[in-house]
């Protein structure tokens, strides 16, 4: 390996000091200077019209971003090759620079595509310039006739655990094994979401448990055809499974539980995306199923992280289960000098104050009960859209009712207490008190302190 590194080195050097390769180096500065300047006006142009796109034109736009500038080098550099060529003067450097600017452009665009296959995978888009970077330096090792070195250096870096020789290339061969069948498992598992989710008369809930199983399948599946491809026998994995059920049952106790009631709760289809839910004093909209927990939006716009588990072994109020339709009730007290039939035909009028009322089942009026401020009563309405709230319609139910009462005279009481003194103490009573509190013994010690 040193002996071909020396021999590397020494060609650059014959290189560097022939003239007539100098005109190869002068093309490709003039071509790097130029690209970058193309570069940067074409993105500006580029961006500008990229606010105003959207979807598939929006896509192109930014994979055009990506290419730009190899494919601006690349052209410069084969103007360069042809006239070096026309004046028969070598190009073998640039002979190189050219298949590899163009792997550079096509690398990008493929790394590019394959991100915006996979929705919301905030890992491949932070990792997309590394991942250009590693193909391409494997690339111009290949263009380089260094690949086969390389490998063999990798190869030559082992240990041997038991009768299995381990080699820095069998673990890099495993990992993008690994990596590739993860890909590929994963897009295959979207496209399914995709499909499943254009099928006519498919719930919600059906469809998160398919995207569920089919993922895990996939994902299962590539990890040990990924094992069996570099040469692992499955067979070892029993030792592996055998600490995998210690742990769970140590220290995984609840992430395996709530991995399990995961998939209960898709399968007997008793919570799903958009249901609106109690749990506890948590009330909010179902947004989305995961594998460990439920996302649970309330009305102030904050998520809440529900493990599955909870919603397994605790009570779970669902308002959207089966019948949309929910009861609204909302008190009111009036006093007891006030009509309650008058009261109670006012407050049926202002039942259809708010416009999600429904008409069916009727609103109705009701005397709950003889209170100590003053007479309950309850109107009740019916509603089909929890998922908007209820504050609204008791704010309007309320306003109307006010309104209404107010025109009518209608009082609405306040809490208020009687007091009722049977009797009150004689002239020698008080006259008594009072020289009993003043006694000597009576008399605080001035220090605070008592004897």
């Amino acid at each position: 390996m040193l002996q071909l590194l020396q021999d590397r080195f020494q060609q650059i050097i014959v290189i560097l000091q022939n003239p007539e390769y100098w005109w190869q180096f002068l093309i490709l500065a003039i071509a790097a200077c130029l690209s970058a300047l193309i570069n940067v006006r074409l993105q500006q142009r580029l961006e500008q019209n990229n606010t105003q796109s959207s979807g598939l034109r929006h896509i192109a736009v930014r994979a055009a971003q990506r290419i730009v500038w190899p494919l601006t080098a690349l052209g410069l550099i084969l103007v360069g090759t042809g006239i070096l060529r026309n004046y028969q003067l070598p190009t073998t450097i640039l002979d190189v620079v050219v298949p590899i600017l163009a792997a550079l452009a096509l690398i990008r665009l493929c790394v590019y595509i394959l991100r915006k296959s996979f929705s919301q995978n905030p890992l491949l888009h932070s990792s997309e310039n590394l991942l250009v970077l590693l193909v391409w330096s494997v690339v111009i090792m290949h263009l380089m006739g260094w690949l086969p070195t390389v490998l063999s250096m990798l190869d030559s870096m082992a240990f041997t655990m038991g009768e299995t020789r381990i080699t820095l290339l069998s673990t890099l061969q495993l990992l993008l094994i690994v990596v590739l069948a993860f890909i590929l498992a994963i897009w295959l598992s979207e496209l399914i979401n995709h499909q499943v989710a254009r099928m006519p008369g498919m719930s919600l809930s059906m469809q998160v448990g398919i995207n569920k199983f089919s993922r895990f399948l996939l994902l299962t599946l590539a990890f040990l055809l990924a094992l069996n491809a570099v040469g692992i026998n499955l067979s070892s994995l029993a030792i592996f499974g055998g600490a995998l059920g210690v742990g769970l049952g140590f220290g995984l106790q609840q992430i395996a539980s709530n991995f399990i009631s995961g998939f209960i709760l898709v399968l007997d289809r008793s919570i799903k995306p958009g249901d609106v839910i109690t749990v506890g004093e948590k009330f909010g909209w179902v947004q989305e199923l995961k594998a460990r927990y439920i996302v649970v939006r309330n009305r102030e716009g904050v998520d809440t992280l529900i493990p599955n588990e909870n919603l397994i072994t605790s009570e779970v109020i669902n308002w959207s289960y089966a019948d949309p339709n929910v009861r609204v009730s909302v008190p009111v007290q009036i006093s007891y000098e006030d009509d309650p039939e008058e009261a109670m035909q006012l407050m049926l009028e202002c039942a259809t104050a708010s416009e999600r009322v429904l008409e069916n089942p009727p609103p109705t009026v009701r005397l709950t009960e003889f209170g100590d401020n003053g007479i309950c009563l309850e109107v009740r309405v019916w509603i089909a859209d929890p998922v908007n709230g209820f504050m609204p319609v008791r704010s309007d139910i309320n306003v109307a009712i006010w309104r209404a009462f107010k025109k009518a005279g209608i009082t609405i009481p306040y809490p208020q207490r009687d007091l009722h003194i049977k009797s009150m103490p004689s002239e020698r009573d008080l006259t008594i008190a009072t020289r009993a509190d003043a006694a000597p013994g009576n008399q605080p010690a001035q220090d605070g302190s008592s004897e």
